[in-house]
């Protein structure tokens, strides 16, 4: 067998229910993003006790407000401030046993058109995207930040919160920014290709505690703009730079694209997990967007364990066919 460790996300306000259901699917390993109250040493020990319940290991962690921060994104007269508060929920990751953080430079969030039943959906309500839609939306932030200041930004906040990574034995999982084209709202995306990357990695002298978040659903939402896909995955995985893979499809390339089940969107999904485990890749993987089901029949978790359950088949698969 394999090493990669299929996930799923909750948030630490999940009801016990929730994790019992997620146990229930044969799921070990789960992320958990922190209510802003949970965001602490205390809040993330507690939840390691709910979860032991379960049968269920913590693996990684962070809070929306504190890594997806436009302060520090950017550059604000306080993002300081903003920046000791990541370092903080760092040094309690670390003493709670747990060694991945979260950085997604995003200060908009993820940005989306609109949660509606798409042509490729299934008549479920998917999220779907429309870049020249998106095109037309004011500055979110007043102003545009160029590429060098966001630049000037990110390396601002890695001069302060790697060597409290290195300290503490906590690696940052990088996610790009999606949907990735360079610039939205006035914002220039930071990650928008397999070459920012790069040079991220290059910024800080590849060091070992800058990772990603591989977002399969980013590289084939960008396409060959994005970078060649499976390509990227041999590079960074052999390099040592993917510490968690985002697992999902989409209907195209951009500029409009509609979230779809695993099977549905335009990608073979089995020649990405066949080309994971080749690679010997040892992280953890999990679907991270799935379009809703009919709500009376189970909704949302019913959809993730759909896909759950078609992502275990797709690695077993993987893992007979390559005799692993």
């Amino acid at each position: 067998m394999s090493d990669i460790k299929i996930q799923q996300g909750i948030s630490s306000t999940d009801p016990d229910e929730r994790l019992q259901f997620i146990s229930q699917q044969g799921i070990r390993y789960v992320y958990a993003i922190m209510s802003d109250d949970d965001a602490n040493y205390d809040g993330i020990m507690k939840l390691k006790d709910r979860l032991s319940r379960y049968n269920l290991i913590l693996s990684d962690l962070s809070n929306t407000k504190i890594y997806k921060n436009p302060s520090i994104h950017l550059g604000f007269s306080d993002r300081d401030e903003h920046i000791d508060r990541y370092n903080m929920l760092t040094r309690a990751i670390a003493k709670a046993g747990i060694g991945i953080n979260y950085m997604t430079w995003e200060p908009n969030q993820v940005l989306s058109s609109r949660f509606t039943v798409g042509t490729h959906t299934r008549g479920a309500k998917g999220r779907i995207v429309d870049i020249n839609e998106l095109k037309t939306l004011p500055f979110s932030h007043r102003k545009q930040f160029t590429e060098e200041e966001t630049w000037d930004n990110f390396k601002y906040f890695l001069d302060r919160a790697l060597p409290v990574c290195e300290e503490v034995g906590v690696k940052i999982a990088l996610h790009p920014c999606d949907p990735p084209v360079p610039s939205l709202l006035g914002i220039y995306n930071l990650i928008h290709c397999s070459d920012d990357y790069r040079r991220a990695f290059e910024l800080v002298s590849d060091n070992e505690f800058l990772g990603m978040k591989m977002c399969i659903g980013c590289w084939l939402e960008g396409g060959p703009a994005f970078g060649d896909l499976l390509s990227d995955i041999q590079e960074f995985v052999s390099n040592g730079k993917v510490l968690i893979v985002h697992f999902r499809n989409v209907s195209a390339t951009h500029p409009f694209f509609e979230e779809t089940l695993i099977e549905d969107g335009y990608m073979n999904m089995y020649e990405v997990m066949k080309t994971l485990v080749e690679c010997s890749y040892d992280g953890y993987l999990t679907v991270d967007h799935v379009p809703t089901f009919t709500e009376s029949y189970g909704g949302k978790d019913a959809a993730f364990a759909y896909a759950n359950g078609y992502a275990k088949a797709l690695l077993n698969a993987a893992e007979y066919e390559l005799g692993r």
